[in-house]
């Protein structure tokens, strides 16, 4: 039995956000974290002081990640159009 190529490229591509959105959803998690603490620590309950860091922490996870994160759609996106042309050729 074989599966069906929309049900292949549907759980690929859920694959892939996972793959690519765990560096900064950890990032960010292990930031807020961090200024959680640190917040309660010092009691300094400044809106900005939670938000800035973790702005810098997702400036710097994509700067890093980023072209790994372009070459892997990339990449998807070149085996989803090498599917698509090869079922359109199995039609004939």
């Amino acid at each position: 039995m074989t599966e069906d190529p929309t049900a292949l490229a549907l759980r690929e591509a859920l694959w892939l956000t996972i793959q690519l959105a765990w560096p900064p959803l950890l990032a960010m998690l292990a930031i807020g974290l961090i200024v959680s603490v640190l917040q309660a620590v010092t009691q300094v309950q400044e809106a900005t002081l939670a938000f800035l860091p973790k702005l810098l922490v997702l400036a710097v996870v994509l700067l890093v990640t980023g072209p790994g994160m372009t070459l892997a759609m990339q990449g998807y996106a070149g085996q989803l159009y090498d599917r698509i042309v090869a079922l359109g050729g199995q039609g004939r």
